[in-house]
This record gives C-alpha cells, sequence and structure tokens, in this order.
C-alpha cells in the first residue's frame, strides 16, 4: 500500500517561484490546500517534514503535470486536484477528495486525518 499525494501545482522551478509569491501576495486565492498545509512560503513545515520522514507510510509525492504524465492511461478517471491516492495492488483508489482538504486547516489536521482514514 502506498498513498500518493498530488499537489494543484505544476512542476519546476518557476512555477515554484511562482507559488511562493502567490502565497505570499494572494493567498486567499492559492487553489492548493495540500500545497498550503505542507509548505510554508518558501519551506516544508517542519512538522509535516516530520511526520513524512519518521512515518511507516509508504508516501510518493507529485505535482499534477507529474502524475498525469506518470500514470497516463485513457482509463484514468479525471481527477481534482490536490488528491491523495492510495495506490493498492489492482488500481488506484481515492483517499483524500479535493473537498476533504476544504476541512484541513494545518498540518496537524492533515496528520491526523491521515491516520484516522488508515486505521478505519
Amino acid at each position: 500500500m502506498k498513498l500518493l499525494f498530488v499537489y494543484n501545482a505544476t512542476s519546476g522551478n518557476l512555477h515554484a517561484l511562482l507559488d511562493s509569491a502567490h502565497k505570499l501576495l494572494r493567498p486567499k486565492t492559492y487553489n492548493c490546500k495540500l500545497c498550503e498545509v505542507t509548505f510554508g512560503v518558501f519551506t516544508e513545515k517542519e512538522l509535516w517534514k516530520n511526520f513524512r520522514e519518521t512515518s511507516e507510510i509508504d508516501m510518493v509525492f507529485l505535482h499534477k503535470d507529474e502524475f498525469l504524465k506518470q500514470y497516463r492511461s485513457k482509463w484514468l478517471p479525471k481527477y481534482n486536484f490536490p488528491i491523495v491516492l492510495i495506490e493498492g495492488k489492482e488500481a488506484l483508489e481515492i483517499f483524500m477528495t479535493p473537498e476533504d482538504f476544504e476541512e484541513i486547516e494545518t498540518a496537524s489536521d492533515l496528520i491526523r486525518e491521515i491516520e484516522v482514514r488508515l486505521k478505519s
């Protein structure tokens, strides 16, 4: 089992710089809640980084362009981002939807939600 985190952001240094500027200048209009709760303006939030590095959960992190390239298939559903998918032996299943992220305000909230969902 692996959790696949897909940011609603495009990969690359230029896009990272533009995203940082967007978070700084217009945070209310930034459209990636996963980015918002796991990263500050310039760096990964310490609580999230510690969880990610010490957890026994197999986690992969991709930007949406990386995900669409790596998992390209005519059978791939049209996902909205950000999203967390769980990769099983047979297929990808939705673990957390963009709507689920509306309830999450902090890295602590995200960690707690991941742990609760994995237990159920």
